[in-house]
């Protein structure tokens, strides 16, 4: 019998694709946050600055916020492995980075047994691309990312920061 690479937890003990068993693991406060950029065109970022960042389909801020939050409810159902979670929060930013740049924040909370990471990166990364979706007219030289974790905090251990 094979022993599973203790560093990919998805993997069961003959290394197939496995869901990973969280039973065990006490209910904790749980809090994730992941950001996504949005590079634009310099005239696409004029253009969009001038006009409020609003397209033709409407506000693209709102609608991309709208998307992202759909998506972290929705991420157990995109991501195989990922466990239904009860979301407790879900809050989105997105602000300028730069002349040219949009930067997405999602930051997840859950009281589970397992972290939201993953609901925070589809939430960034879903309204990053409802961005490009609400100005792809205007060009399709935008740039999407990267995206990251920027933190996570509750089970195992800490990471970065969430705030």
């Amino acid at each position: 019998m094979k022993k599973p690479n203790p560093a990919l937890t998805h993997l069961d003990v003959d290394g197939r694709p496995a869901m990973v068993d969280v039973s065990a693991k006490p209910v904790t406060a749980r809090e994730a946050s992941a950001e996504c950029r949005v590079k634009f065109p310099a005239a696409v970022a004029d253009q969009l600055r001038a006009s409020g960042l609003r397209s033709a389909k409407g506000g693209i801020v709102d609608t991309a916020i709208i998307a992202g939050t759909m998506a972290v409810k929705r991420t157990h159902e995109l991501i195989p492995f990922c466990h239904p979670l009860p979301i407790d929060g879900c809050r989105i930013a997105i602000d300028w980075h730069d002349e040219r740049s949009l930067d997405i924040r999602c930051t997840v909370r859950t009281t589970h047994r397992t972290g939201v990471e993953m609901e925070a990166l589809t939430g960034a990364t879903v309204a990053a691309l409802t961005v490009y979706d609400m100005c792809k007219a205007l060009s399709h030289a935008i740039v999407l990312g990267p995206a990251r974790l920027l933190g996570k905090r509750g089970g195992k251990r800490d990471v970065g920061t969430t705030s």
